[in-house]
């Protein structure tokens, strides 16, 4: 975009007051800029430190009732609050493995609780079987084998 003109004063203290006028302008311009970039940094912080107590609520939730419990956060939820990790149990021969969210193909809005049917257990399934896994938690870093999804 091209810079606005101003067409310059013909008087002396004009030019000198537009000359102001525009300095200050663009000094103002700079500081607004500055400032919405450390506000939106802020955001950010304050979004991720909300997802991480939104997976740990939903945690304890799970610990407490023990099923995929509705709402549920988001994958990118997730993600963004650091909980990469699904632990997972087999609902046949109750074995725990680990999945990782971000390698899930999935739509951002996709909750966690939705994923419940969505996976089944790798050794069962090359046996011929294909039972549910059962959701256990969201983990910052896997504890089980890890499943590929």
């Amino acid at each position: 975009m091209a810079p606005k003109y101003h067409p310059t004063p013909l008087s002396g203290g004009d030019r000198k007051a537009l000359n102001k006028e525009l300095t200050k302008a663009r000094s103002v311009t700079l500081m607004l800029a500055r400032q919405s970039d450390e506000l939106r940094a802020k955001g950010e912080a304050l979004i991720r430190e909300a997802d991480k107590l939104s997976c740990e609520s939903w945690n304890e939730r799970m610990w407490a009732d023990g099923e995929p419990i509705d709402p549920s956060p988001t994958v990118d939820q997730a993600l963004n609050g650091g909980f990469p990790w699904l632990e997972i149990e087999c609902s046949r021969c109750r074995i725990k493995r680990d999945v990782s969210l971000a390698e899930l193909p999935h739509v951002c809005t996709t909750c966690i609780h939705d994923l419940a049917s969505r996976l089944h257990c790798e050794r069962c399934s090359k046996s011929g079987k294909r039972p549910l896994a059962t959701l256990l938690q969201l983990a910052p870093s896997p504890r089980h084998d890890v499943e590929t999804p």
